[in-house]
């Protein structure tokens, strides 16, 4: 009787495993995760344009309102030689890039709910950090459109236009104001259970974060204990280095731009302060963003 051949256990199959290539630097997958990420960002306000045109609108209209509520004031009274066109341009500017910053969650929290989060999440990035990296460049280009539609408007209702120096100063600031609560929003919106519990904390910081600042009124015409949650607000700290060179054709980083209850505030300390403030909040928000990105 013969015997049968005895068969060989096969070889399992080879699975193919996604590994990086080694020959593109790991700055230029992320440079090129940063762009892909930001295209579509714009591709969508590109199919929702009433985003830009209402982000644009809505200011101007403050301003205008606003300016012309108060253009009765008396000359001198928010400043020595200052309009409070001049004044008000300021905290416009301001007030819509925070804005801009602060619902800067909200995409990425419908992304979430909606599950093209975990798409992007399980994807072989270079860093999951290109999620903030792209949300923030965004908002800054947002930002950046309605600050030139206000200072434009502004100059033709008489609050004239800063020097370059002084828009560069604008540009230094707004970005730092602009990155730090777009980091918050971002970590808000992997922390918060839905996009109903983010509105509702976007409607409860907003306006009583612009109206305890020095938007609206310099910190003389307030009480003292308005003063100090005023001068110690991250937003009066945007306003004011702004409102300096709006109203300064020559500016230094030792200028003084208020003089809170604490001491005074000069535009290198203002910008220091919002550093500090988004370090700050990568600090509060680290564990959070890593359970989220990382």
């Amino acid at each position: 009787m013969t015997s049968l051949p005895t068969l060989s256990n096969p070889e399992p199959p080879v699975q193919q495993v996604w590994q990086p290539d080694n020959s593109r630097s790991d700055w230029a997958d992320f440079f090129q995760e940063v762009t892909a990420l930001t295209t579509r960002l714009f591709i969508q306000l590109r199919r929702r344009p009433t985003t830009l045109i209402a982000g644009v609108l809505q200011p101007l209209m403050w301003l205008l309102l606003f300016g012309a509520l108060f253009s009765g004031l008396p000359k001198g009274l928010v400043g020595d030689g200052q309009t409070y066109v001049q004044f008000l341009a300021a905290g416009i500017i301001v007030f819509t890039a925070f804005s801009s910053a602060l619902n800067s969650g909200l995409p990425m929290l419908f992304d979430r709910e909606f599950g093209f989060l975990n798409r992007i999440l399980v994807a072989p990035l270079a860093s999951r950090f290109s999620i903030i990296v792209a949300s923030a460049i965004f908002i800054i280009a947002l930002s950046m459109v309605q600050t030139l539609a206000i200072v434009l408007v502004s100059g033709f209702m008489g609050a004239g236009l800063p020097s370059l120096s002084g828009l560069a100063v604008m540009a230094v600031i707004l970005m730092l104001l602009i990155v730090d609560f777009t980091m918050l929003s971002l970590g808000l919106s992997f922390a918060m259970p839905g996009h109903q519990e983010m509105l509702a904390f976007i409607f409860l910081v907003n306006l009583p974060l612009m109206f305890s600042s020095t938007a609206l009124a310099p910190l003389t015409f307030m009480p003292t204990w308005l003063q100090w949650i005023a001068s110690l607000n991250p937003l009066s700290w945007a306003i004011e280095p702004i409102r300096y060179v709006y109203s300064h054709s020559s500016w230094a980083w030792d200028s003084v731009v208020f003089t809170a209850p604490w001491g005074s505030m000069t535009i290198l300390k203002a910008a220091i302060a919002l550093l500090s403030f988004g370090v700050a909040i990568g600090l509060l928000i680290r564990s959070t963003l890593r359970r989220g990105i990382a």
